[in-house]
Parts: structure tokens; sequence; C-alpha cells
């Protein structure tokens, strides 16, 4: 296994890891049984429960950009420094991304954010030979 699908290995994994603390919040709020059963009367969302709704949700919309690239840079057959660096740091910006955005501290989050954007730019400019 490339170094590529294996870092989108762990961001699946770090992904899971996220929609865990997801529903753990939930759990919190409402208790187990009325999560399991069909929460139509739950409690209004904690500020904590809205957060991780919003980190599952940025993570999912970023997840649509890394993990095609490295699939595509896979069946293509393109690995290089890029697209390496690329799969690594968008692992570790995303990380770091969830635990600045469930800790609710500022200003750092976005930063992290464009970072993973910047890891896609580079599998994305090396599929197309600009970063060899």
């Amino acid at each position: 296994m490339t170094a590529e699908l294996t870092y989108l290995a762990y961001t699946i994994a770090l992904f899971f890891v996220v929609v865990l603390v997801q529903a753990s919040t939930g759990i919190q709020n409402n208790g187990g049984l009325a999560m399991a059963n069909n929460r139509d009367n739950l409690k209004p969302p904690t500020t904590m429960q809205l957060r991780a709704k919003r980190l599952v949700d940025n993570f999912r919309e970023n997840l649509w950009f890394f993990a095609p690239l490295v699939l595509i840079a896979n069946a293509a057959d393109i690995s290089n420094q890029w697209t390496v660096l690329g799969a690594q740091l968008f692992f570790w910006s995303r990380l770091a991304h969830a635990v600045w955005y469930i800790a609710g501290w500022p200003i750092v989050r976005p930063l992290l954010w464009l970072a993973g954007i910047v890891a896609c730019a580079l599998i994305f400019l090396s599929l197309f030979g600009i970063l060899a």
C-alpha cells in the first residue's frame, strides 16, 4: 500500500473517531435510550453537540476533496514527494483541526482548514504533472 493510501486509511479512522465524538455528545445530552429510539423529542442540542456536528460536517466536506484525489493518483500510478506530502499534510491538519474545533479555540482553526486545502492542491497539481 502506498503512503498516500495509508494516510487515506488514517484519515478515515480519524473521521470515525470524530463521528464517535459527535455521537457521544448526543448520548451525554439525551441518554443512550433516547438516542437509540426515534429521536423525535430530544432536548435542544448543547453547544458541544452543535460544535461536534459542525466538525463532522466540515470533515466530511473536506474528505470529498481528499479521498478521490488519492484514489485517482493511485489508479494513475502517480506517487511522488508532493503526493506523499499532500497526504501527510491533510491527515495532520485534519487531526489538529478536529482538536481545535472541539476545544472551541479561535483563530488557528481556519489556518488548519487551509492547510488541508493546500494538501489537496499538492495532490491535484501532481496529477497533471505540474508538481513532479
